[in-house]
């Protein structure tokens, strides 16, 4: 009897097992979460703030979440291939570094984020700039990225358009605020 209910058992969770991969089979791998802000400032002078990745740390959430946290940068600032490193305790802010991957000057700037800690995973993220008026603009932060097979299982239990959406949007409020002084 005691055989037939492990038996039974071992089946029902190789079943779930199998139930679960095949959902994270065909479940999204991709997420896109962008937030927005206007600003009366000038398009160039929001740009020009906003290029420095050393800027970042005064108006990005995930900066402020650990005032301990060590950073490090490496190359020239406002440049393609600039990187800007942080290590935290703080297993909110964990470990990790952004990149400068691409510049269109005045409208685009590209990052590549690279989290070792927590979790390592590598996304892509960039803030775009238009004038709505000479004195103001429009600014976009997004962030996108792939969970691998079957990780990606959940994107499926989490909400990453609320999870980040509210430190972008955190974000993007401290930088109008800083420029509209």
């Amino acid at each position: 009897m005691m055989k037939k209910i492990l038996k039974i058992t071992g089946f029902l969770l190789l079943l779930i097992i199998v139930i679960f991969l095949l959902v994270a089979a065909f479940a999204r791998k991709e997420y896109s979460v962008e937030r927005e802000v206007t600003m009366n400032t000038p398009k160039q002078v929001v740009f020009d703030y906003a290029k420095y990745l050393k800027n970042q740390n005064k108006y990005s959430v995930w900066a402020k979440i650990d005032p301990n946290m060590k950073t490090e940068f490496r190359g020239t600032d406002g440049t393609i291939g600039f990187v800007s490193g942080w290590d935290s305790e703080n297993k909110d802010a964990g470990r990790g570094e952004q990149e400068i991957t691409g510049i269109d000057e005045g409208k685009r700037i590209d990052y590549e984020l690279r989290f070792y800690e927590p979790m390592k995973s590598t996304d892509k993220a960039y803030m775009s700039f238009e004038s709505i008026s000479d004195s103001v603009t429009s600014v976009k932060w997004g962030i996108y990225g792939k969970i691998k097979y079957p990780m990606n299982l959940s994107l499926l239990l989490m909400d990453m358009d609320a999870m980040l959406g509210k430190d972008l949007e955190g974000g993007l409020s401290n930088l109008k605020l800083i420029l509209e002084k």
